[in-house]
């Protein structure tokens, strides 16, 4: 017989006790300051600011310690305190091209205005465990301070002067905020470049890798990817006139796709577009890659029903708080739902088996 479990209150009481003690850890070993974490996780800190939708390197280190190191529970916490946040007002598109980069490549171009900055990147690291990182006292090897750098041209301009590449749409309109609307489909691209700067960073990365290996294919190259800072700035009605508010870093990634042309367009080469907080590579370029994929129907091209390219399904799969939510519920109690079906499968069997003695 199957019942309820009462006393309920006071045993979540002591999870939650045994969780503080839990993430503690050894209390002989010294505490974790947010100042490390910030500073030596800024990697699992930029994926907790980009997913959660809030640039604040202090508070995405809180929520991971508050964790213990589960990223996504870490978003979730930045968003529930992001929802309790004033809205003051609205920042002025950011200038990219005015971006203090301390990273820029291009696949597509040997030869920039201002040069390749490799920057701080795994690319050529060796994948093997480096166990002086174990011990006390590591020594840092001396690396070259870079260069001050002027602002930086996009290297899709290039392409953009000899019309070998779609124009990029002008206007001045509003786009939705994803963070106060409900997503509606079909969704524009603005809002689809929100969801999927917002989604989950291995749902992307699957998705992408999905059209590389020939689901949704588009052939892209990586026409420039950029990391740096960049300034914020709010236009002040008392004043007249905008002023900085801050700085963010950001990474940037622009992706050159081939497209053959439809019966309104030439061929040429199209975009791919991905933005993300902090230095945050592989979700940019995942990011342009799915964008890219997403716009067959705008572009005229043939859908294949590959998943990067079903908006919904890349959309309403994306966001790993939804996502998590969903799928934990399940964990919570359901004594009633699950004793209907108990009784209905009771009942099943007890019909089979009647009309199995009744054949006999």
């Amino acid at each position: 017989m199957y019942v309820a479990v009462k006393g309920g209150e006071r045993a979540i009481d002591n999870a939650h006790a045994w969780l503080a003690e839990e993430r503690r850890g050894d209390p002989a070993v010294a505490d974790l300051s947010l100042a490390q974490i910030r500073e030596q996780l800024a990697l699992a800190v930029n994926r907790v600011m980009a997913e959660g939708s809030l640039y604040d390197p202090d508070l995405a280190a809180l929520a991971i310690k508050q964790s213990r190191g589960d990223l996504i529970e870490a978003i979730f916490l930045i968003r529930a305190y992001r929802t309790t946040l004033p809205r003051l007002g609205a920042s002025r598109p950011v200038e990219t091209a005015q971006m203090a980069v301390i990273r820029r490549i291009s696949a597509t171009f040997k030869d920039l205005p201002g040069g390749q900055v490799l920057g701080p990147t795994f690319d050529y690291t060796h994948r093997l465990l480096d166990f002086k990182l174990a011990a006390d006292g590591e020594v840092l090897p001396a690396a070259t301070a870079p260069a001050d750098m002027a602002d930086v041209p996009h290297v899709t301009g290039f392409l953009n002067r000899d019309g070998l590449i779609e124009q990029q749409p002008t206007g001045n309109a509003v786009p939705p905020d994803l963070t106060r609307e409900p997503m509606e489909l079909p969704a524009d691209r603005a809002l689809r470049l929100q969801a999927i700067t917002r989604g989950d960073e291995g749902f992307i990365l699957s998705m992408a890798y999905s059209t590389q290996r020939g689901y949704g294919r588009t052939h892209a190259f990586v026409g420039e990817l950029r990391i740096g800072t960049v300034a914020v700035e709010m236009d002040i009605p008392e004043l007249g006139f905008a002023v900085n508010i801050g700085e963010v870093e950001l990474t940037e990634c622009e992706t050159v796709n081939q497209f053959k042309g439809s019966k309104t367009e030439p061929p040429q080469f199209t975009r791919g577009y991905g933005l993300v907080f902090g230095q945050t590579e592989r979700k940019a370029i995942a990011m342009s890659l799915v964008d890219r994929s997403l716009r067959w129907a705008e572009l005229g091209e043939d859908y294949t029903g590959a998943p990067a390219q079903d908006e919904e399904f890349v959309l309403m799969h994306a966001d790993n708080v939804q996502a998590t939510g969903f799928l934990e519920h399940i964990k919570l109690p359901h004594y009633v739902d699950f004793q209907s079906e108990l009784e209905l499968v009771r009942r099943l069997r007890a019909e089979v088996f009647a009309a199995q003695e009744a054949a006999e």
